[in-house]
């Protein structure tokens, strides 16, 4: 007879109602799926002309000629469909590199486990600070109570952990904004990077580099509580679900 393989431990503490929030004792491709998804798509219909504005506080033109707060929900459709594979494929990704990378919750390693997670699902530097931080949050608020997080417990993780990355990558997403907005044929426009960052810096100083930083942390850390707050929730459901079936 065969040996069959050892099945993957539980990545988390289980508590008295049998909570699923930040645990995952196997990839769950179908509910990171459509969990993912439907984080995507409400995370964009709600903050989408709170990005645009943010936008056009970064624009060298300044916000009133880049449009002020005229047509702020244009195109919010259109992205919110888009968002749904794009954000369905990233927790796809996420989870079943978690999975494969396990390691040992207590080990050292794990905040690199997540950010490689991230960065497999989605390259920026955003996901590498968002991610291992909110997952480390949730373990903290795990250990305090002694039992695995609630799914608003991860929707406050989500922010804060949001909140945080948006204000460490606020010059990155300056220069992006630069990048996209600048002439065509300017040195800007090539996308160099640090040449952006240099140019914001040479005219307007500190504060330049961090235009729209409030906005963009109230944003981003909204969006974490309904982005990872969803997530979690729809994929809890889903799993859920999937163990009532007879």
């Amino acid at each position: 007879m065969g040996l069959r393989p050892a099945e993957p431990r539980l990545i988390a503490w289980t508590d008295s109602r049998g909570g699923v929030c930040g645990a995952m004792d196997r990839p769950g491709f179908t509910a990171s799926l459509v969990a993912g998804g439907v984080a995507g798509v409400a995370v964009d219909l709600i903050l989408f002309p709170l990005d645009t504005i943010k936008t056009r506080l970064q624009s060298p033109q300044g916000f009133n000629k880049a449009g002020g707060f005229h047509g702020i929900y244009a195109g919010v459709p259109s992205a919110a469909i888009g968002s749904f594979p794009n954000a369905a494929a990233f927790f796809i990704t996420y989870e079943y590199m978690k999975w494969f990378l396990h390691t040992d919750s207590s080990s050292y390693l794990m905040p690199v486990k997540h950010m490689l997670a991230a960065s497999a699902g989605e390259v920026i530097p955003f996901s590498l600070v968002q991610f291992p931080l909110w997952e480390s949050l949730k373990a903290l608020w795990s250990w305090r109570q002694d039992h695995v997080v609630d799914c608003w417990q991860s929707a406050v993780c989500g922010a804060f952990a949001g909140g945080f990355a948006a204000a460490v990558t606020t010059p990155l997403d300056v220069a992006k904004t630069r990048i996209m907005l600048a002439k065509a044929g300017s040195s800007t426009a090539s996308g160099n990077v640090l040449s952006a960052l240099h140019g914001v810096w040479r005219t307007h100083g500190l504060s330049g580099l961090f235009a729209g930083v409030f906005p963009r942390m109230a944003a981003i850390s909204l969006g974490g509580f309904i982005f990872l707050g969803a997530y979690e929730q729809t994929r809890s459901l889903l799993l859920e679900s999937g163990r009532e079936r007879p």
